[in-house]
């Protein structure tokens, strides 16, 4: 006799709706104007994970257009140019959608390496629309300590793959 086998079956609820949900409140609690020690809390770029993961995971219309809305919102919080965070997303999520098929199956270094060079390429093309809108470069440490933070970020990108890839038997 067969036994019934559980299918866990992953809606965009649970891979696209709570994970963009929990990076916006994550935003907005690490910045809040908190020192301690005369530091200030880390302002990493959050939803660089779901850019980087959503298209690994399984490409959707939603998770896009949800990516696009979460960009914009981090313009009006960090009071940015419109549509400048919601472009450098939107440019990850193109780049792993286009690299899909090379980044599949693999783990570890080379994700890593991937998300680097996704988040380096994303910061470099907000570095050089602020510096077009601006005429004036920006300082580059309060770059660098964007960049480090959102680069540690990778764990939570990696746990999220192996959480949702394959989770639903429909797909593979």
């Amino acid at each position: 006799m067969r036994r019934p086998v559980a299918v866990r079956v992953v809606g965009p609820l649970q891979w696209i709706v709570y994970p963009a949900l929990v990076a916006l409140a994550a935003t907005v609690v690490l910045g809040t104007p908190i020192q301690m020690f005369g530091l200030h809390l880390p302002e990493p770029v959050i939803p660089m994970i779901l850019a980087f993961a959503w298209p690994l995971i399984r490409p959707s219309m939603t998770a896009p257009a949800v990516l696009f809305l979460v960009g914009l919102f981090l313009d009006l919080f960090w009071n940015a140019p419109l549509g400048l965070w919601a472009l450098c997303l939107m440019a990850v999520y193109g780049t792993v959608l286009l690299s899909r098929n090379l980044l599949a199956g693999h783990e570890g270094l080379v994700r890593f390496g991937a998300y680097a060079a996704c988040t380096l390429g994303a910061f470099l093309l907000a570095y050089l629309v602020v510096t077009m809108r601006a005429a004036n470069a920006p300082a580059l440490l309060p770059l660098i300590g964007q960049v480090l933070p959102t680069l540690l970020l990778f764990p939570v990108a990696n746990w999220m793959l192996e959480r949702f890839d394959d989770g639903d038997i429909r797909f593979r």
